[in-house]
């Protein structure tokens, strides 16, 4: 792909965002049901060039990045969608945990997890009681995987300050907190009470989230000799 193309296949992506998230507020359900799809599947052709100098970091974010579009277009039925949406951005957090430990181990170090783990309690303990039973074991799950993307992501950043790549781990630190406020906008709206506008910050955010992991794969190839080592 042209790399001239790429700031056009960005803007596109943005483009269509504001038109999905103008779906809610101007009552034309059909403008989501065109553009969110549309949106996120931009944004995964702008990202499928980046991170050659790293295949492996590569594969896990475009498998994250293709899950979450069928988690989109699962979640385009609120109701009878739920549950195979949650199921896809379960899959994808979990490709995302594997793409960052491959950057940075797993857990190491460990106070970013305690931080979002205490987060992440203190979010359930408010939306607990309006989680169906049902759905509380998946519910439970997708939560502790989005918290642990969340905090291996901050870790990356954590352990990459001063590096040649500490911008790139800022971004992907940055993806992790805003998918949590994204879903946990998403969440309150369902189970707890209505948010205002709620479809501007759950979709606003959850597109910058996906932007910024996305962005923390190198826009080039290093040279050969670099992407050896790694």
């Amino acid at each position: 792909m042209p790399p001239r193309a790429l700031p056009m296949l960005l803007a596109a992506a943005l483009a269509a965002a504001v038109l999905a998230i103008a779906a809610e507020p101007v009552g034309q359900p059909w403008l989501l049901f065109t553009f969110k799809p549309l949106a996120t599947a931009l944004l995964i052709a702008w990202a499928w060039p980046r991170g050659a100098d790293h295949p492996a970091r590569r594969a896990w974010i475009r498998a994250g990045l293709v899950l979450s579009w069928f988690g989109d277009v699962a979640l385009l039925w609120p109701d009878s969608g739920f549950l195979p949406g949650l199921v896809a951005f379960l899959l994808a957090h979990l490709a995302y945990i594997a793409a960052f430990s491959h950057w940075q181990r797993f857990g190491v170090p460990w106070w970013p997890f305690a931080g979002y783990a205490l987060l992440a309690a203190v979010i359930l303990s408010r939306l607990w009681p309006g989680v169906p039973s049902a759905l509380q074991l998946p519910v439970l799950a997708y939560v502790a995987a989005l918290a642990c993307m969340a905090a291996q992501a901050a870790a990356v950043a954590v352990a990459r300050r001063g590096d040649a790549d500490a911008s790139l781990a800022r971004r992907a630190m940055l993806g992790g907190a805003l998918f949590l406020v994204s879903d946990a906008t998403l969440a309150f709206s369902r189970f707890h009470a209505a948010v205002p506008m709620s479809a501007l910050w759950i979709l606003a955010t959850y597109w910058l989230a996906q932007w910024a992991i996305a962005a923390s794969l190198q826009s080039g190839a290093n040279s050969p000799e670099d992407a050896r080592k790694r």
